[in-house]
This record gives C-alpha cells, structure tokens and sequence, in this order.
C-alpha cells in the first residue's frame, strides 16, 4: 500500500485474484496478465505497438487505471510531481494515457516489490 495509486482494496484483490509473483518471470509477465501491455504486430522483423490488449484480469486492470488516474490528477492540480518520468509523460501525453501508462508500471513495480519481499522505495527527486 505503500505504492502510489496501490490503496487497501487494490492490495487486497491483488492478493486475492492474482496467482503467487514467483509464477511470473519478469514484471512485464505480470502488466501482460493484467492486459496491461501495448498489443504487436509484428512485419518484417519490425514490431509495431498498438493499444492495450484488454485481455488479461479485468477487475485488477480497473483497480489499477483508477489508482494511477487518481495519482496523475493530484499532480496535475499539484503542479508538480517527484518523479520525472511522470512529469515529462504529463507534458506530453493525453491524461488517459499517462493513467494507463502508469497502471503498467505500477504493475511491474508490485511485481518487483512482491518477488523481492521488499518495501518500497519512493523515487528520488533529483
């Protein structure tokens, strides 16, 4: 819970729906499960990058859009954000697809955090 966008009820069905992080190789493993990971299509040996697949979990991929929609709002009305990444994605991208983009790398770090048993640890501001 510790995570930002990860609440009491997000970790509580991660825990509940998901199978056991060790069952997963890497965390794109686990964003792939959740249907979180952009679809490709693949010609010539050039892959291409659609939207998301939509085909994993759906209760967990909607938990986790709305936790990082609720982050992406709070640094928007904020002004400003610790973590770069975020910010040169708000510059940029529409609101929804930094939310999406987001709940993807949230995924990937409770994968992290839960394989690792480890607590996590906020991005430093540089």
């Amino acid at each position: 819970m510790t995570i930002p966008g990860i609440g009491p009820i997000t970790a509580l069905a991660i825990r509940a729906f998901a199978p056991p992080m060790e069952s997963f190789r890497r965390g794109r493993d686990f964003s792939a499960w959740l249907g979180l990971v952009p679809r490709q299509h693949t010609t010539g040996g050039k892959p291409r990058l659609g939207g998301i697949s939509k085909m994993g979990q759906r209760d967990l991929r909607r938990l986790l859009i709305t936790g990082a929609i609720a982050v992406v709002r709070h640094a928007i009305r904020r002004g400003e954000t610790s973590d770069p990444w975020l910010a040169g994605m708000i510059a940029r991208k529409p609101m929804m697809l930094v939310s999406v983009a987001l709940a993807n790398r949230t995924a990937r770090i409770v994968w992290a955090v839960t394989t690792k048993k480890e607590s996590y640890r906020a991005h430093a501001a540089t």
